[in-house]
Parts: structure tokens; C-alpha cells; sequence
């Protein structure tokens, strides 16, 4: 993985979610086989809140590791975990044949942006998850980063200092939650470099494929959709055709600008879905990229 992530080109990635049925399964699976031959840097498998796909989360990237070319990424979250569980998490993670990690605080179960509270024998930043994972063996931890601020950030300052302490706490590199405007990386990426971190800073992109991705969106990062790009896609809601072709427009020409800016990575959030992240790989000849 950091083989990857020093190299001259930049990055590109996938994440996926563990399934809740046979179904999603065997569409996870699929869509797994679909993207596999764009030989993609690596793939993450996101951690349910709470550790609700804990065993899924293992499973699923033991078997990416093993059945698969994919260099998998398993998610780790510390809501609901004491340091003892976090400590065997890491552990059964390691023993699957997983060096690769991303760190995250984690959103509280049942609503992303309501409160959150440690466990009592937990940690309480992410920056004490990489510390754990870094006494615990020689892995490459990534952690999340946050183009328009955490939702319980007081400013985008002291966002930036706690992504700075993540780095500081051995960090290897992050990876953005979803953004729709080229700026917004942008001004991250001056913010860390101003504080003299250099660190990468990978771009987490998601097609809007359709109008409720909006809302899905906003739910996730917490911030509001870009208003200038929200009265473009309201102009043809009727027409979901026309959606989805704005929505794959807009991502390739988004990912093109972060490219010729000179991001280190892109990170497509797809799902468990290949076709739109497929159109917008094709778009912009990523495989020429490689």
C-alpha cells in the first residue's frame, strides 16, 4: 500500500459496503468481478456503525485478499469498542492476511449526526485508533478527511489541527469523504500544507446517479450539496435519464480537474455498483492512467 501511495501516478480506488442479504451479496460480488479488471490501486470495505458488519467487514476482505488481484482495505471504526476489542479486531485482521487500515472515529448507530460518546474503555479520537494500530504492527493506516469540515468541528481550523494529529499519530494518508466542487479539496489541501504537512490527501468522489443521492449525500457528510449544482440537476429531475448523464458529467470533469491539480488520488464511493464509476473510469482513460 505505500508502495502505492509513493509512487509517481496517482491512486485510484474503490470502496465497497458489506451486504445485508443474499442479494446485495451477490451484487457485491459482482460488481467486485466488474471492477477488478481496472486494476485499481486498492479497495476499501467500510465498518457498520457500531461494529454492526464487524464480521462481515473481516470476511469480506479476507476474501478480496485471498480469491481475488484487489489489494483490500478493511475499515475500522471505535464506536461501541473497548481498546481490548479494537485490540482483537486489529488482531483478527492481521492474522487474515490485512496490513492495510482506515482509522475513523466513527458516526454514533442510527443517526450519523447525533451525538456521539466514547465508549467508557474506548478512545475517543481517531487519532487514538492509529495510535493502537501503530503499537500493535507495522501497518498502513489511513485515516478520513473532511473538505468542508466535521460536522462537529467548531471551524475548519481546528478540523485541520485534528487531521494534522491524525498525521502526527502515524497516519500514513486520508481519504475524503465525498465533495462535489473542486474547491473545496482544494482549500483542504492548502489548510494542511500551510500547517507543514505534506501528507497525501486522497479525493472520495460519488456520481450522483439520481435525485434522492442528493439528500443521501448531505446525510452522509453533513454538509449542504452545492447549491449552483443542485439548481442544475432540479432543472431535469423529471427526466431520470438526464440525471444520471449530468451526474457522470459532473464527476468526470471533477475528477479531471483534481487530476490536472495534481491530487494523489481519487477514491470512488460506488455503492456496491460499478457501471456509473465504470462510465466515469472510461471518460477520463484512467487505464491509460495506471
Amino acid at each position: 500500500m505505500r508502495q502505492c501511495l509513493a509512487g509517481e501516478r496517482p491512486t485510484f480506488s474503490f470502496e465497497f459496503m458489506p451486504p445485508k442479504s443474499p442479494e446485495e451479496d451477490r451484487l457485491l460480488w459482482q460488481t467486485i468481478r466488474e471492477l477488478e479488471p481496472l486494476r485499481p490501486s486498492f479497495v476499501s470495505v467500510t465498518y457498520g456503525a457500531g461494529g454492526s458488519t464487524r464480521a462481515r467487514t473481516i470476511e469480506i476482505t479476507e476474501r478480496i485478499a485471498s480469491d481475488t488481484t484487489l489489494l483490500p482495505v478493511a475499515h475500522l471504526t471505535a464506536v461501541n469498542h473497548s481498546v481490548s476489542e479494537l485490540r482483537s479486531i486489529v488482531g483478527n485482521l492481521a492474522a487474515a492476511g490485512v496490513p492495510n487500515m482506515l482509522a475513523l472515529r466513527g458516526d454514533p448507530p442510527g443517526d450519523p449526526q447525533g451525538g456521539w460518546s466514547p465508549h467508557p474503555r474506548g478512545v475517543t479520537y481517531a487519532e487514538e485508533l492509529v495510535r493502537l494500530m501503530r503499537t500493535h504492527g507495522d501497518f498502513c493506516v489511513g485515516v478520513a478527511a473532511f473538505p468542508n469540515g466535521h460536522p462537529r468541528s467548531p471551524s475548519l481550523r481546528d478540523d485541520t489541527r485534528h487531521l494534522i494529529a491524525k498525521f502526527a499519530a502515524g497516519a500514513d494518508y486520508a481519504i475524503t469523504n465525498m465533495f462535489f466542487v473542486a474547491e473545496d479539496y482544494l482549500r483542504l489541501r492548502d489548510r494542511v500544507a500551510a500547517a507543514g504537512c505534506r501528507a497525501p490527501i486522497l479525493a472520495g468522489l460519488m456520481p450522483v446517479t439520481n435525485i434522492g443521492m442528493i439528500r443521501r449525500s448531505e446525510q452522509l457528510t453533513g454538509a449542504p450539496f452545492p447549491a449552483k449544482l443542485a439548481a442544475r440537476f432540479a432543472a431535469v429531475a423529471h427526466d431520470p435519464k438526464s440525471v444520471r448523464a449530468m451526474g457522470i458529467y459532473e464527476t468526470s470533469k471533477l475528477a479531471e480537474r483534481l487530476l490536472e491539480e495534481g491530487v494523489p488520488g481519487v477514491h470512488f464511493y460506488t455503492l456496491n455498483r460499478s457501471k456509473a464509476t465504470r462510465e466515469v473510469w472510461a471518460n477520463l482513460a484512467l487505464g491509460a492512467r495506471l
